[in-house]
């Protein structure tokens, strides 16, 4: 019997990754432009580091995303089903 459900899962699974991958370069974006208005000295090499983190982490997602690399659970419950 195949997994039915799957293709939902599938679905809301590609949505809150393309949300996530959103959310990352968002916040990567407001860090490098000083949204915070962070300009005492720790912060202000620190934003810049963690945008450059969060940007990286953005478009890792989004590769993993493309790729399909983050339905491995759905895929093992698929073959168990076959």
């Amino acid at each position: 019997m195949k997994f039915k459900t799957s293709l939902f899962f599938k679905a809301i699974r590609i949505f809150f990754g393309i949300f996530m991958i959103l959310v990352y370069w968002g916040m990567a974006y407001l860090l490098y432009i000083n949204f915070f208005d962070w300009t005492s000295e720790p912060w202000l090499t620190l934003r810049y580091i963690f945008a450059a983190i969060l940007a990286l982490y953005g478009i890792y997602r989004c590769y993993r995303q493309i790729k399909g690399t983050d339905y491995y659970r759905l895929r093992d419950l698929e073959d168990r089903n076959e």
